[in-house]
């Protein structure tokens, strides 16, 4: 997971040392008398320093600083247009904004990477526009048309695979990757707020009997049948998902073990199939781990209490 969050920076990091590293090389031969050398300077030191500084951050870098140098990256795009010596020199800045619009579409969501995108080619078209040279509004509205059509088409596949990742096929829910990373939040936010939180481990009873009767397909409905009405009873911040075949979890934010029980009773009676639940309430310096561990045990010594009685 945590290689996972240093990736976003790390790629952003790149972005912006080659950027700068390109300004530069442009700084230090520049092609013509009027090249705004002390600019290229000066963004080429602001490229590479940011990008050190994003680089030694890595995964405690904040979601905001990330939509904060993403922005800030199109307005120093912008500002290079305007000071631009010729025609090519602001047509070619088409590759950064490309660059950022499909590393916003990739990493953040699709509303996100949209006014990203919309933000990033109203800047540059206002810098283009206000530079010296003309002459380009043909190839400029193909980039800007490109940037917007790429941004798009990578944000909704990196949307749909996002949720093919995190999503059970079968039922719908979180998966256990994507329940447990969740689960994590809540718990860290549940550790500084101090307001209750409260897990629960779903087991199914008589699961395996059903497939090896009825078969699999009726198995398989089942589920769908349980988890569609445990759905529409949880509230909108309960946070339920598939763990195993039969088993699954529930993270109940702002809920103490009185609360899990009442509102674990409001899913019994959604349906009569038969299920085993262990719960327990996050305590101060509990991980997910222990806490599940003591909802784990909860649940098989219910388990066996019943198969005693």
């Amino acid at each position: 997971m945590q290689a996972e969050r240093r990736t976003p920076s790390k790629l952003l990091a790149l972005l912006y040392v080659l950027s700068g590293l390109l300004c530069l090389v442009g700084a230090a031969n520049p092609m013509r008398p009027d090249t705004p050398v002390a600019l290229l300077w000066a963004l080429g030191v602001v490229g590479s320093a940011g990008g050190a500084a994003i680089a030694l951050l890595g995964a405690r870098l904040r979601g905001w600083a990330i939509h904060a140098a993403v922005a800030f990256a199109g307005l120093l795009t912008a500002l290079l247009a305007w000071r631009s010596a010729t025609a090519l020199g602001v047509v070619g800045l088409g590759p950064m904004l490309i660059a950022l619009g499909l590393y916003a579409a990739h990493f953040l969501s699709l509303r996100a990477a949209r006014l990203h995108a919309v933000m990033i080619t109203v800047a540059a078209s206002a810098g283009a526009l206000a530079a010296k040279p003309s002459g380009f509004l043909m190839q400029w509205v193909v980039l800007v048309m490109s940037v917007l059509a790429l941004t798009e088409v990578q944000g909704r596949l990196s949307e749909r695979l996002r949720r093919a990742a995190d999503t059970d096929p079968l039922t719908g829910l979180a998966n256990r990757r994507a329940w447990e990373a969740e689960a994590t939040r809540n718990l860290a936010r549940a550790q500084r707020t101090g307001e209750p939180l409260s897990f629960a481990i779903i087991d199914l009873d008589g699961f395996k009997e059903v497939n090896d009767r009825d078969g699999h397909g009726a198995g398989d409905e089942l589920l769908r049948e349980l988890t569609t009405g445990w759905t529409r009873r949880l509230r909108e911040a309960d946070l339920l998902g598939r763990y195993g075949g039969d088993e699954f979890v529930l993270c109940l934010p702002a809920t103490d073990e009185e609360g899990a029980r009442e509102l674990l009773e409001q899913l019994g009676a959604t349906h009569d199939f038969p299920w085993s639940v262990g719960t327990a309430t996050a305590q101060p310096g509990d991980s997910l781990a222990s806490v599940l561990t003591r909802a784990d045990a909860r649940l098989y010594r219910r388990k066996r209490d019943s198969r005693a009685r």
